[in-house]
């Protein structure tokens, strides 16, 4: 354990978001995701949901400012009849760590599986929410924030 770090973040967990460079993406995967197929790196954080784990790694995580989206969600499939609440609160936590108004893209089912085959690393979660997968792109820390 260390201060100023969230038990939810774990050794393993710290390591890849410390190997990270800016543009690198990194994948918040719900239990259904296939998560294991998907990565090289993989990192279980089983039973954790997804809003908390966020929340955690927020406090250590630059998001990219260069970009017009620096976070992605799996778009609901067309005639999937699913409400996705879990999208509202993940607004809610990345609104003060980002200027840009809207830092989410949509991304198509299998377009977000191939993006998440390239991301840096999949954090396989417990989240049992349909459709909260998410995709952070990593930005830059300044001087000031050292």
């Amino acid at each position: 354990m260390l201060k100023g770090i969230s038990k939810l973040i774990s050794p393993e967990l710290l390591k890849i978001l410390m190997e990270m460079g800016h543009g690198d993406e990194i994948v918040l995967a719900d239990a259904n995701f296939p998560a294991a197929s998907h990565t090289q790196r993989l990192v279980r954080c089983d039973g954790h949901p997804i809003p908390e784990l966020l929340e955690a790694i927020m406090q250590l995580f630059p998001l990219d400012e260069y970009v017009d989206h620096p976070a992605a969600l799996m778009q609901v499939v067309p005639g999937d009849n699913v409400e996705t609440p879990i999208w509202k609160r993940y607004h809610e936590i990345l609104a003060p760590h980002t200027h840009v108004k809207e830092p989410f893209e949509e991304v198509e089912r299998f377009a977000f599986y191939e993006r998440a085959k390239k991301a840096y690393a999949i954090v396989a979660t417990g989240e049992s929410a349909l459709y909260a997968n998410l995709i952070l792109k990593k930005g830059v820390i300044g001087d000031a924030e050292n």
